[in-house]
């Protein structure tokens, strides 16, 4: 048998178990409810667009991305202890596919189960690009990013279930690792933040209006009088926290990779048009360093030109890659330490652990 024969037979055999019970259909028909629902309350707010299916096609991979993370775990997380609990490992142990085979076999199948979830929702992917706006370089980097987010959320259940003994356990802690990557460096990010800040000095000045009480002539480009001066009317002091030291935590996030790594689409007035664009201006900005000695002068029209979201991305740099890097260096050593663990016959076993 060749190496990808017997993975193959390994995955199919799990994947024919799955799709034998009924609890996986009600499964994916309630996903695709909710998905129908979230279309239809993004389609009322994104009314006011012209083309709202850029901004439709992103909410609608965003939506696949959070279900199918929350269900990976439970379809993954047992793989390996399920299958020694119940005494049925031993038997695929003793047959012609190896331990890679057998962990890389199951870490396939709970990969395609999750893909199950965006075939599920390719109608409403569909209607997105009915409405106009999608691009077909958002779409290849959002499909790439997503396919590979949900190879490693398998990997880490898989990985995990062949490494603890217990399956509720291997299933909890995969549970906690996604939490970790998705809403742990937002955590993260937020209290590093905050407990680093830097003391900003701040300037102001103003026109003195009580230098013009009768009738003056305004200039049209600044709205301001004729001539007008600015005087220093406050200054002081403040601290402020500096995001910017704490950024690249949220290169680990899997939202934010997929956003990072999607090519982005603005309007005539350089802001992006839909859900990935707006995430990583938000995230570039936070790249940008605060002025720690500010100035505001109301006689100065430049200061309040801010940077569109075109002008912030190319100024900052991407950091998806990275985030990326981590994810699969994750899931490959998780998926390693399994097969290490599971390969027969053992040298040492942890007490109590069954062995057929």
């Amino acid at each position: 048998m060749s190496f990808f024969g017997g993975l193959w037979t390994i995955a199919s055999i799990e994947l024919r178990q799955r799709v034998r019970g009924v609890a996986w259909y009600v499964l994916l028909g309630v996903f695709v409810l909710l998905v129908l629902i979230v279309t239809a309350v993004a389609l009322v707010a994104l009314s006011w667009q012209d083309d709202p299916g850029g901004a439709l096609y992103s909410t609608v991979i965003y939506f696949v991305l959070l279900l199918a993370s929350l269900t990976a775990p439970a379809l993954s997380g047992n793989a390996i202890n399920g299958d020694r609990d119940a005494g049925t490992l031993a038997t695929t142990q003793i047959t012609l596919v190896s331990t890679t085979q057998l962990v890389l076999g199951k870490w396939l199948a709970a990969w395609i189960s999750s893909l199950a979830f965006l075939v599920a929702a390719v109608p409403f992917i569909l209607f997105s690009f009915a409405l106009g706006g999608v691009h077909g370089a958002t779409v290849l980097g959002s499909l790439g990013v997503l396919l590979a987010e949900l190879a490693v959320v398998s990997a880490v259940g898989v990985g995990l279930s062949g490494l603890l003994r217990r399956p509720l356990f291997s299933v909890v802690v995969t549970y906690l690792v996604v939490a970790l990557l998705s809403i742990g460096t937002l955590i993260a990010f937020g209290l590093g933040g905050l407990a680093i800040r830097s003391t900003q000095t701040y300037e102001s000045y103003s026109v003195d209006w009580e230098q013009y009480p009768g009738e003056v002539e305004y200039d049209p480009a600044t709205g301001l009088p004729v001539g007008a001066e600015c005087t220093l009317v406050d200054s002081g002091e403040y601290e402020i926290p500096r995001p910017d030291l704490f950024w690249p935590v949220l290169s680990a996030n899997p939202y934010v990779v997929m956003a990072d790594a999607t090519a982005t689409n603005y309007d005539r007035n350089g802001n992006p048009v839909d859900i990935f664009g707006y995430i990583k201006v938000g995230i570039r900005s936070l790249q940008i360093p605060p002025e720690l000695h500010s100035v505001w002068n109301e006689c100065d029209p430049a200061q309040t030109d801010y940077p569109t979201g075109e002008e912030t991305v190319e100024r900052t740099a991407p950091s998806w890659f990275v985030g990326l890097a981590i994810h699969l260096v994750l899931g490959a050593a998780l998926l390693a330490g399994a097969i290490a663990t599971t390969r027969t016959p053992a040298r040492r076993l942890a007490p109590g652990s069954r062995i057929a």
